[in-house]
């Protein structure tokens, strides 16, 4: 099933995808989608409505980020081997995590805010993983049934912030609006094999990345597995698993947003992104 989250910013409802395609509210049946409610029990009491007796919502509505009140959104760097060659760094021995600022999270279709003082903003299209189980210490070959469902992201970075300024890269990764989430949750039955995905990225008609996450150096069990060995992974936490090769500063010369850019997005079942770059506002 394809969960979203519809309406004004800050006033999101609760709200998912019939067969046709169309927008249905399910404010009706729970309050919202959190990491109080993104369990496997209430997913799957509500994959069993019938959506066609639910309120059908305008298709212009905004959507807001598939999840709400993430508490932590973690993510994974240098996870596909063409992109660690392009950035000139080896494949790492273990995932590299760091963390990015749940103030950042946006909805898929939110412009990007370019930061004061931007230089070097970049585009990562990257698979999201959001838990749907209290795990730790779970071992690899069970770490996918700890999965509520992927979304597409993008993890927005200023590369500067991220490189040049010391410390650790939350700092690049954190502004306003850098952390695009959604249009669907996409629960995991309807994901087969989320090593066999296509991601893309454009911007203004170009497209810079086109790739599939069996690129990836660690697989999304792996991540899980790994990171519950050091903390306890709980529902509604964000998981972003790694970019490809495309980035705008693996590119020759390096090339980086600018007031006006439009992005687009995708992963295969994942549905669609736009964001328009835009200037912080007076």
């Amino acid at each position: 099933m394809k969960f979203l989250r519809f309406g004004p910013l800050g006033q999101e409802k609760p709200g998912c995808v019939d067969a046709e395609g169309r927008i249905r509210d399910l404010s009706a049946h729970i309050s919202d989608l959190t990491p109080e409610t993104l369990t496997k029990s209430t997913l799957s009491v509500l994959s069993a409505l019938d959506t066609a007796k639910l309120p059908v919502v305008d298709p212009d509505v905004r959507l807001g980020a598939c999840v709400g009140g993430v508490r932590n959104f973690y993510a994974v760097g240098l996870n596909y081997a063409r992109h660690a060659k392009e950035t000139g760094n080896p494949n790492p021995s273990e995932p590299v995590l760091f963390s990015k600022s749940t103030s950042c999270i946006s909805g898929p279709n939110d412009p990007i805010i370019l930061p004061k003082g931007s230089e070097k903003t970049d585009w990562e299209v990257e698979l999201g993983v959001v838990i749907g189980s209290e795990c730790q210490y779970v071992p690899e070959q069970d770490a996918l049934e700890m999965v509520a469902g992927y979304c597409l992201i993008n993890d927005v970075s200023e590369r500067s912030y991220q490189i040049e300024r010391g410390g650790q890269w939350i700092k690049g990764k954190s502004a306003p609006n850098f952390g695009p989430i959604g249009p669907w949750l996409v629960t995991r039955d309807e994901i087969r094999d989320p090593q066999d995905l296509r991601l893309t990225l454009s911007v203004n008609g170009v497209v810079r990345q086109d790739s599939s996450t069996d690129d990836m150096i660690f697989t999304v069990a792996k991540i899980i597995s790994y990171m519950s060995n050091f903390m306890r992974l709980m529902p509604g936490d964000v998981i972003a698993t790694g970019t490809p090769e495309g980035v705008g500063l693996g590119l020759d010369p390096p090339q980086f947003l600018k007031l006006g850019d439009v992005v687009d997005l995708s992963i295969s079942g994942l549905g669609t992104q736009r964001q328009t770059v835009v200037s912080q506002p007076a």
